[in-house]
């Protein structure tokens, strides 16, 4: 009798369905593993296939996390991974593991010059060539883009969602015209006057690459919106140094009040109900974003989280590490255990 229970109870066992083991969080030992035969430190040249043929897009993995792999998007377009280097300096530390990712036409990556290339569609179709070759999935993918980033994670959300963990829009409104808007209704009024007059005058004339335009722009504009530190941190110089700017004025267009070029036209808010993944949307106070458009944003999506950063700007990564960080790291830990909507202020 006792035999016959025990097959019973044995037969009930195996009938219910087995539940998927949670993967752990990893060890010190684990997280700086590193599989690959060649020991690189992480680099990865990808190929990638594209219209006009194959390419190399350079990736650099810090860390090993199998259930918070966080794909950085850089801005620009055209800029380059180094503006996300604050990122060493907080992520490690909590087992997060993140990628650094130069884009084609960016920095480590090949950069070919067929104009043909450069279009928002092309660079989603990268991103997924990228995720699949890193091994990146819905168990473990989340994906931040800052500035243009922010426009590619989106527009990345809304083909190939089903992959994603988590989405991070960094800085970025979901209009070109919204943008434009706000910096020629808000942002431009903030500054003298005469100096709007003046870049104004010299924009008209496409005198884009003299002195004087940079002259009056870092104390007036950047110093206030793009990075409010006394001085810019060495990654950012870097990182502006090598942008690719060819690319960056064929889809942003060369004026710094306002995006245009093949970017002029882009607005998704009426496509932003649709994405469905955990959703974190980042703005700062002085940010070039209107702030109070990136908090609707997250009232928009199905699963949104708003993160203000009252002492940023543009960069806030870098000038207001302070609110930046803790709030990432607790959206991204409060996904990684189950949760979607995250308050992570009043």
């Amino acid at each position: 009798m006792r035999r016959l229970t025990l097959l019973l109870l044995a037969g009930l066992l195996s009938a219910l369905p087995v539940q998927a083991q949670k993967a752990p969080a990893p060890s010190l030992r684990s997280y700086f593993a590193d599989g690959a035969k060649l020991k690189e430190g992480g680099t990865r040249l990808i190929t990638i296939q594209t219209p006009k043929g194959p390419f190399k897009v350079w990736t650099k993995r810090f860390g090993n996390n199998p259930r918070i792999k966080l794909l950085l998007l850089h801005g620009g377009p055209g800029s380059t991974h180094e503006s996300f280097e604050s990122f060493e300096g907080f992520l490690p530390a909590e087992g997060i593991e993140f990628i650094y990712y130069d884009q084609l036409g960016s920095a480590y990556s090949d950069q070919p010059k067929d104009r043909d290339l450069w279009t928002t569609a092309r660079f989603v179709e990268e991103v997924e060539q990228v995720r699949v070759a890193l091994g990146l999935d819905k168990d473990n993918f989340y994906l931040l883009g800052h500035s243009w980033g922010g426009i590619l994670a989106a527009e990345y959300a809304l083909k190939y969602g089903a992959h994603l963990k988590g989405l991070v829009i960094s800085n970025m409104m979901m209009s070109i015209p919204d943008y434009n808007r706000y910096a020629e209704e808000v942002l431009a009024k903030q500054m003298p006057p005469a100096v709007v007059q003046e870049v104004k005058a010299m924009e008209a004339k496409g005198q884009y690459d003299s002195p004087r335009y940079m002259e009056l722009l870092i104390p007036h504009f950047y110093a206030h919106h793009l990075c409010r530190l006394p001085e810019l941190p060495d990654a950012l110089n870097r990182s502006f140094g090598k942008i690719n700017k060819d690319l960056y004025v064929l889809m942003q267009g060369p004026s710094e009040f306002g995006a245009s070029g093949r970017l002029e036209r882009w607005d998704r808010k009426t496509d932003l109900p649709k994405l469905a993944m955990p959703t974190l949307v980042i703005g700062a106070t002085h940010d070039t974003m209107d702030p109070t458009h990136m908090k609707w944003v997250s009232t928009q999506v199905q699963h949104g989280s708003f993160l203000l950063c009252p002492e940023g700007s543009h960069c806030a990564m870098w000038d207001d590490q302070a609110h930046y960080f803790p709030g990432l790291l607790r959206w991204l830990k409060a996904v990684d255990a189950g949760k979607q909507g995250v308050t992570l202020q009043p």
